[in-house]
């Protein structure tokens, strides 16, 4: 484990694999993530076994021989697999978490990487003790979340943030971490608390702000978009049916940070308005000089 991991549990368990090699890994989601993280895992498991409630999307699986074993029914090959990893979306979580200990009769470290955690956490951790939970969330995707978008170096370079529980074996976030590095990502041990106050800034109010950029956009102006407006409204095609999800469990957080952010862009328009441009050129240094620092931190901590 690295050093700077500050969850040690002392209870270790027989059971969880030493190394991601001998690990039976069960993906349950086959869209883009699940999809993607399958390509990346291909032949660094023991067994990789795919689970969707789509039986199409399972014969698409099959087609690009992206698992050893995948099925509609996860009652059918769940209970194969030492190491769960939950790639459905965030609102069906809850349920997946309730079919688990019904079809898995015996042990496994279960992971999640939704996108938020204050609510999902608390329910991992009311599995059953032959269960090791702990919370993951890597920070890559696209606007497309199908498996036919799916490839194999999504994960590459991302940060991936590791959440263990209370009551998370050293020995499963160990699991966890080989998982990370498996993959290319870049991991980050995070409080949860912590991790949604943060993607609340870093991911879930940059899909606010291309909402409303794309929303006030004269479609007239059409044959103008260059590449500014490309990258600052790229998320606005991201699954409405997600950000809700998102923004439901995460609401609190986003709310903070909305706020600070309507108080910035205030004192824009009081500046432009008002046609103080030196106001707006500390500004526009103040706002640059953080990106820099924040994408500085970034990069030296392994991001790309």
């Amino acid at each position: 484990m690295p050093n700077n991991n500050p969850y040690t549990p002392s209870t270790d368990v027989s059971w969880i694999p030493a190394s991601l090699s001998e690990a039976h890994v069960a993906i349950w989601g086959i869209g883009l993530m699940g999809g993607s993280l399958a390509m990346a895992l291909r032949g660094k498991t023991a067994s990789l076994i795919g689970i969707d409630p789509d039986k199409g999307i399972c014969s698409r699986a099959e087609e690009l021989n992206l698992f050893d074993k995948t099925s509609s029914d996860p009652s059918k090959i769940i209970a194969e697999a030492d190491f769960v990893i939950l790639c459905a979306p965030l609102g069906k979580l809850p349920a997946v978490l309730e079919q688990i200990p019904q079809m898995h009769s015996g042990h496994a470290v279960v992971m999640d990487i939704g996108s938020t955690k204050n609510t999902l956490l608390p329910l991992m951790e009311q599995l059953p003790e032959r269960f090791a939970p702990i919370g993951g969330h890597p920070m890559c995707g696209k606007e497309v979340r199908t498996l036919s978008n799916a490839c194999v170096d999504l994960y590459r370079g991302a940060s991936f943030a590791l959440l263990p529980l209370s009551r998370t074996p050293q020995a499963a976030a160990r699991l966890a971490l080989h998982l990370v590095e498996a993959i290319g990502a870049h991991p980050i041990w995070l409080d949860p608390a912590l991790h949604d106050r943060w993607v609340a800034s870093i991911s879930h109010l940059p899909y606010l702000a291309a909402i409303g950029l794309s929303a006030v956009t004269p479609l007239e102006a059409a044959p103008l978009v260059g590449p500014g407006y490309k990258s600052t409204t790229r998320l606005a095609g991201e699954s409405i049916e997600m950000m809700i999800d998102i923004l439901t469990n995460n609401r609190e957080n986003v709310l903070v940070i909305f706020k600070e952010f309507q108080q910035r862009m205030q004192i824009l328009e009081e500046a432009l308005q008002a046609a103080d441009f030196k106001t707006l050129e500390n500004l526009f240094e103040e706002g640059s000089i953080q990106r820099d620092a924040i994408m500085e931190v970034f990069i030296k901590g392994g991001g790309s």
